[in-house]
């Protein structure tokens, strides 16, 4: 069950990118469709979880709940989305991948220490996949709106990092709650941070908004990529550790990657391919230490 689960949850996540890219291109404006889709994922799953007393509508009153929402939804995925006006998924999936290696150099920047050398080797392979995957894109098609994306999806990251680290204090500060209730929390809050970028910056058009090219992929990733996604992700992590559900991270853009060259024609080269190889191994590299740590502990 849980090898099924997790296959799952990498398949969900690695269709994802595709999905928000077949909203964008169907007209639905960026933030909008965001903010929709993680205002409707969080209010739902949380009213679950207050239905079953497992949690309390108070979470919504804590700035905790606000500050995790603005790093892990607001600003990674309004960078994302705006970003995939311009770019494949496959491409942003890839860069997306760069978030283990954000975090490092965050947890590094703040505590002062030294990197361990694999992980200096795992910084430098990442560095190397990065340039290799956006190679083909800055020699062959220059575009200024199109490095401006790859920059936007690499900032996400950054807010990711940020609001990872923050996160794991918000949970040691909430035991007793539910890590789904405290996920639901944050994504409403940034949800609706994203309605409100939107408000001030885009025009929405109702009669774009629900036509199906463009409310079939937004319920796809309110239904499974929010709440089906963060549920099973949960899940292993109760089942198994935290270390083994965040390897989707290892085989989710490479879906990603190959979903939106076949289904949807995305343009894909060789070199793009093995830069998108050598990030995933480069993260592979970086977290050498903790999967070792953690296959010891799960063989005893």
């Amino acid at each position: 069950m849980v090898l099924i689960n997790y296959l799952l949850m990498c398949l969900i996540f690695g269709t994802t990118f595709l999905a928000i890219k077949l909203g964008i291109d169907a007209g639905a404006p960026p933030f909008f469709s965001a903010g929709l889709r993680f205002l409707a994922a969080g209010g739902i799953l949380l009213s679950y979880m207050v239905a079953r007393r497992r949690a309390s509508f108070s979470l919504l009153l804590r700035k905790e709940m606000l500050l995790t929402g603005a790093g892990l939804t607001f600003g990674v995925f309004a960078t994302l989305y705006w970003a995939e006006q311009y770019l494949s998924s496959g491409i942003a999936a890839i860069l997306s991948a760069t978030a283990p290696l954000m975090i490092l150099l965050l947890q590094t920047f703040l505590t002062r220490q030294r990197l361990s050398l694999s992980s200096v080797a795992g910084c430098l392979l990442g560095t190397v996949g990065i340039v290799l995957l956006l190679l083909p894109g800055i020699t062959m098609s220059f575009s200024k709106l199109w490095v401006l994306g790859c920059a936007a999806v690499l900032l996400g990251q950054v807010f990711y990092s940020a609001g990872t680290v923050y996160s794991r204090r918000v949970v040691q500060r909430f035991r007793d709650e539910s890590p789904i209730a405290l996920n639901a929390a944050q994504m409403i809050y940034g949800g609706a941070l994203l309605l409100i970028l939107s408000l001030f910056t885009e025009k929405v058009d109702p009669t774009v908004i629900f036509t199906p090219h463009a409310i079939l992929p937004l319920l796809y990733l309110i239904v499974l990529g929010s709440m089906t996604g963060h549920t099973i992700f949960y899940w292993l992590i109760a089942k198994t550790n935290p270390v083994f559900p965040s390897t989707w991270l290892y085989i989710s853009p490479l879906i990603a990657l190959c979903v939106g060259a076949v289904l949807y024609g995305e343009p894909i080269s060789l070199v793009s391919v093995f830069g998108g190889i050598t990030i995933i191994i480069g993260i592979i590299v970086i977290n050498l230490d903790n999967l070792k740590v953690r296959v010891v502990q799960m063989r005893k």
